[in-house]
């Protein structure tokens, strides 16, 4: 679950045009120290991703609350000594939006880390190791192998990425002891 900085949803649980109230766009545990809410209720509006991968390639960041081992994990990762949220909200913040629109960035395949999500054809994909898998509602589908030597349209912000590139794992849906389904 993430959000995007409060409540950007009217009473009758509408989205008008407002997709965030700040830059502190954070993923968060579904369930914390029993805490219950109701769902876009008074205080922020909920987002609900398929896993941290989707949530990363968005421009969200582990919450330091709920998820403080996994924020501090990212910090390092993210800037090579750990850092403060706000510094991170503030570099993240000019990397995932480009005006109203996902703003995406090129990079080569071969530097993609796992984890990372590029666009390809209107459908994203998640690197991992050789392959990009499909993302879709209900999980990850068999999708194709990376190309070598070409450049990708990335999802996942550069600076998310190179977090990647540095060791911090994310939580991705599903097993992947067995094959992922075909699609």
């Amino acid at each position: 679950m993430g959000n995007r900085g409060g409540r950007f949803h009217s009473d009758d649980r509408t989205i008008g045009a407002r997709r965030h109230v700040s830059r502190r766009w954070i993923a968060c545990e579904c369930e914390f120290r029993g805490r219950r809410r109701q769902v876009w209720g008074a205080s922020y509006t909920e987002l609900f991703f398929l896993d941290e991968v989707t949530a990363l390639a968005a421009g969200h960041r582990p919450c330091y609350e709920c998820r403080r081992a996994n924020a501090q994990d990212f910090a390092r990762a993210f800037a090579g000594n750990p850092i403060g949220a706000d510094d991170i909200d503030v570099v993240l913040d000019g990397e995932r939006r480009n005006g109203r629109d996902k703003r995406l960035h090129s990079m080569p395949y071969d530097e993609l880390p796992d984890g990372a999500m590029v666009a390809i054809a209107g459908s994203a994909f998640a690197v991992r190791g050789d392959d990009l898998l499909k993302w879709s509602f209900e999980g990850y589908r068999a999708g194709r192998e990376r190309p070598a030597r070409s450049m990708a349209e990335v999802l996942t912000p550069p600076s998310i990425v190179r977090a990647l590139s540095n060791g911090y794992e994310p939580r991705w849906f599903g097993l992947f002891d067995e094959p992922v389904s075909p699609a």
